[in-house]
């Protein structure tokens, strides 16, 4: 039996199908933003098949998304917030990540680059090397 604390909190939580509508949608914002192509977001959310990729962009709010999907999206999204608090000009932040970059987690070359790896842990690193160049937790 669940507890009072337990059911109001099971209905605070947003459904897989509303967090998923939503990270979709805030998603291909921040792609129309970096210039990415289709084959670079396909990349971004884990290689989903290319009429799966091609529904959730023409109706995000069909989508029911995996876990891994949903938390590529999440350090997705937290990239490019820590971008808009270091680079505070819209369009500084959003070429930073094709730049190249000489911290020796890009070796020459760009953010976009490493994120590309297609590992989440590529997405995590970028996240972390941005939250530390903010001072935040790394």
């Amino acid at each position: 039996m669940q507890t009072p604390a337990h059911a109001a909190k099971a209905q605070n939580k947003p459904d897989s199908r509303a967090l998923s509508a939503a990270g979709l949608r805030a998603f291909f914002n921040i792609a129309r933003d970096w210039g990415l192509n289709t084959d670079e977001q396909m990349v971004l959310l884990g290689t989903p098949g290319r009429s799966t990729f091609f529904k959730w962009k023409s109706a995000p709010e069909s989508a029911d998304l995996k876990r891994d999907t949903l938390e590529r999206l999440s350090y997705l999204l937290g990239i490019y917030k820590a971008l808009q608090v270091l680079l505070p000009a819209t369009a500084a932040a959003d070429a930073w990540v094709k730049k190249p970059n000489t911290a020796p987690l890009f070796g020459g070359k760009s953010a976009l680059d490493r994120m590309l790896g297609g590992n989440i842990a590529d997405l995590v690193a970028v996240r972390q090397y941005l939250d530390a160049r903010r001072g935040g937790w790394a």
